[in-house]
C-alpha cells in the first residue's frame, strides 16, 4: 500500500477557495463505466490524477481538490470499472486482484475519457496527468500514448518494470514515444525503486532529446508525500512547488 488509511496529501488547504467538486461516472471509447471524482474552479488548465494500486480513494480525492484550490482544475480516476464496477469501496477492498487485471489499453481508454471530459467545453484546455506509484509509471505511460497531453508527472513510479499494467512496456522502454515533457519524483530510499533506476530513466530522456526531469530526494522512503511524513515536510513542498511550476511552465 501507497498510504496509510488516514493520510492525507501535505499541501495547504485554501479555505475561501470557491471549489465545485462532485463524484461521476465516466464512459471511455470501449464502453466501460468508471468511477471519477471532480474538483473545479473553471481554470484553463487540469489535472487527471492517477492513483496508486487501491484506485479512487479519498486521499486523491482530497488531492484533486487541493489541486483546485490552488488554480488547476482535477479529476481523479478510478481503474476498476472494468472488474469491480462503480460501486463505493471500503477501506477492506481487496485492490491487488484489480490491478493484476489491469491492462495498459484499458487505462489509456479511461485517461483518454478524463481527458475529452475536461475538454468538453474547452477544446484548447491544457491537460496534465499526475499519478502516484502505479499511477506514477502510468503517468509516464500516458506520455507516450498519443492523447495531446501537455505534461505527465509521476511521485516514485517504477521506470524500468515492464508488464504492469498488462501489456505496458517498461516506462524507459517508451521514452522514445514520449510526446509531451515529463516530471519524476522520486525517493532516494525508495527499497523497490534503486536509485540506478531513476538514473536510467534520466539518461534516457536526455539522450532522446525529451523535455523532463528527474527529481530524486535523498533518504525519502516510497510515499514520502503524505502529511503524516512530517520529517519530509520539506520534500514535499519542494515537490509540490515543481509541480505548479511545471504546469505553469507547459499549460
Amino acid at each position: 500500500m501507497c498510504f496509510e488509511l488516514d493520510s492525507s496529501p501535505p499541501i495547504p488547504h485554501i479555505h475561501d477557495a470557491t471549489v465545485h467538486d462532485d463524484h461521476l461516472t465516466l464512459t471511455a471509447t470501449d464502453g466501460n463505466q468508471f468511477a471519477a471524482f471532480e474538483a473545479t474552479t473553471g481554470s484553463d488548465h487540469a489535472v487527471v490524477v492517477l492513483p496508486d494500486v487501491r484506485g479512487l480513494f479519498r486521499f486523491y480525492e482530497e488531492l484533486a481538490l487541493r489541486f483546485a484550490e490552488h488554480g488547476t482544475d482535477a479529476v481523479a480516476i478510478d481503474y476498476f470499472g472494468r472488474t469491480a464496477g462503480v460501486g463505493v469501496r471500503g477501506d477492506e477492498f481487496d485492490y491487488m486482484p484489480e490491478v493484476s487485471a489491469t491492462t495498459l489499453e484499458g487505462i489509456t481508454a479511461d485517461v483518454a475519457a478524463a481527458v475529452d471530459h475536461l475538454q468538453r467545453n474547452s477544446p484548447n484546455r491544457s491537460v496534465f496527468v499526475v499519478g502516484f506509484c502505479f499511477g506514477g509509471s502510468n503517468s509516464w505511460h500516458m506520455a507516450a500514448a498519443g492523447l495531446g497531453l501537455s505534461g505527465a508527472v509521476g511521485f516514485y513510479g517504477h521506470p524500468d518494470r515492464p508488464g504492469f499494467p498488462q501489456g505496458a512496456r517498461s516506462v524507459v522502454a517508451s521514452v522514445p514515444d514520449f510526446s509531451c515533457p515529463v516530471l519524476a519524483l522520486q525517493g532516494g530510499d525508495d527499497p523497490g525503486i534503486p536509485v540506478e533506476v531513476d538514473d536510467l530513466f534520466r539518461d534516457t530522456m536526455v539522450a532522446e532529446g525529451v523535455t523532463g526531469e528527474v527529481i530524486v530526494y535523498p533518504g525519502a522512503p516510497h510515499s514520502f508525500f503524505d502529511r503524516k511524513w512530517e520529517e519530509f515536510s520539506d520534500e514535499s513542498a519542494d515537490a509540490w512547488r515543481r509541480i505548479q511550476e511545471f504546469i505553469s511552465a507547459h499549460a
